[in-house]
C-alpha cells in the first residue's frame, strides 16, 4: 500500500490560508485517513470519499512533510491516469 502526491501546485486562497495546492491520495482509504492525520489534516478534510477521487486537498508545507514521511511523488498526468483506470475497473465490475 502506497500514498501519492501529486505536482500539481494549484494556487488558491481558501479561508485565510493562501498556498499552492496539490492533491493526496492512496490505495485504501484507510491508509489515506491515517497518513492525512499524522500530518496534522483532520479526517472531514477528505475530497470526494469513497470515489476514485478520493484525496486531500494538501499546501506546499505539507506537500513537504508528506514526501518526507514516505508519500510517493507522481505528476498530475499520472495522477489522473490512476483516477481513470479506477474509474474504469469500477464501470467494469458493475457489469
Amino acid at each position: 500500500m502506497s500514498v501519492y502526491i501529486d505536482d500539481a501546485f494549484i494556487p488558491a486562497t481558501v479561508g485565510r490560508l493562501t498556498s499552492r495546492w496539490s492533491h493526496m491520495f492512496a490505495d485504501s482509504t484507510e491508509e489515506l485517513v491515517a497518513f492525512a492525520m499524522s500530518l496534522g489534516l483532520r479526517a472531514s478534510w477528505i475530497q470526494y470519499p469513497g470515489t476514485p477521487k478520493e484525496h486531500f486537498d494538501v499546501t506546499e508545507p505539507k506537500r513537504r512533510l508528506a514526501v518526507a514521511k514516505g508519500a510517493v511523488e507522481i505528476t498530475y498526468r499520472e495522477a489522473a491516469l490512476r483516477r481513470k483506470r479506477l474509474e474504469e475497473e469500477l464501470r467494469a465490475a458493475a457489469e
